[in-house]
């Protein structure tokens, strides 16, 4: 599966929350950054909108790599994602830190 690239990612600080927008709907995933890391604590994708799950978690990785710091996966679904691409993710984990 080729994943897309092109989806525009909108880091809303205020609300600590990555946006991005699916047949006109928001999807997000929360998070919380202490020091050099940042928990992703929830997605939600809104009905009818969850086939583009994964490039949405795939667009937030790669901002999270382009900045530098570890990534916390805390809720589930990403939690899945990251093991289901273990290889690849694994470098943005904090040392110590298994999923």
């Amino acid at each position: 599966m080729d994943v897309m690239s092109d989806i525009e990612v909108t880091d809303n600080e205020f609300l600590r929350q990555f946006e991005a927008t699916f047949d006109e709907k928001l999807a997000k995933i929360e998070y919380s950054q202490q020091d050099r890391k940042i928990f992703l604590t929830k997605i939600n994708m809104p009905e009818g909108t969850e086939d583009n799950m994964n490039d949405f978690i795939v667009a937030v990785f790669n901002i999270i790599e382009d900045r530098n710091i570890s990534l916390v996966p805390t809720s589930p679904e990403i939690a899945r994602f990251m093991r289901s691409n273990r290889r690849k993710y694994k470098k943005l984990l904090p040392v110590g830190i298994n999923i």
